[in-house]
């Protein structure tokens, strides 16, 4: 706990097992779930700071993007996943599936599809758009992950703008059917066709300026 944190520890615990088997120890797994826990701070600074100035509220007229879209259906599904593995007791497979959801999705692909509109100097409707998706996904996030992680949840949920009292004492996220997986389709084929052009873009040693 002293070298690598007790969120950590208790990630790696609980994602390195199935019910009824023994867990062999490994410290290569503890250091994946520290960059884990360091993955997740860097992104919600990042965030935190394009949140400064920015007040939870509706939008009245929110400019959804497909990136926003797909996100908030991704969400709903992480949601609804862990609800049924903590009713299961399938505390590895909900842990397991909260970790793909921030690192994969929220960090490697929204936040960065987004930069740009929350670069932008001028609060249009499309940065406060992103802002507010970012601001209910990341809140979301760290509830789902705050049984696992209860330290950097927490400080990361004070951080966040117009949060008052313990994550604990927060609603738990709400499982609800999702209506349309077109969003998620799209955006998958969108994702296969980055991922294929980066590969071209490394077989054929092209440089990241060009």
């Amino acid at each position: 706990i002293d070298k690598y944190g007790a969120d950590s520890l208790r990630f790696m615990l609980i994602t390195g097992n199935a019910p009824g088997n023994d867990l062999r120890f490994h410290f290569e797994r503890l250091e994946a779930a520290r960059n884990f826990a360091n993955k997740i701070w860097n992104a919600s600074r990042f965030a935190l700071m394009h949140l400064e100035q920015y007040e939870p509220q509706a939008v009245a007229d929110p400019q959804y993007s497909l990136a926003d879209r797909w996100i908030m259906d991704r969400r709903q599904e992480v949601v609804n996943r862990v609800g049924e593995c903590l009713d299961k007791y399938e505390l590895g497979e909900a842990a397991r599936a909260i970790y793909e959801f921030i690192w994969n999705e929220l960090c490697d692909w929204y936040i960065e599809l987004i930069k740009p509109r929350l670069y932008g100097k001028v609060n249009n409707t499309s940065k406060i758009t992103a802002q507010r998706t970012l601001y209910d996904t990341l809140s979301i996030a760290m509830q789902l992950l705050h049984p696992f992680m209860p330290f950097i949840t927490e400080e990361i949920w004070h951080k966040l703008p117009g949060k008052r009292g313990s994550i604990m004492q927060s609603k738990w996220p709400v499982s609800k059917a999702l209506q349309d997986s077109s969003n998620v389709n799209e955006m998958q084929l969108i994702m296969e066709v980055i991922k294929g052009l980066r590969n071209v873009r490394a077989e054929m040693n092209v440089p990241p300026t060009k």
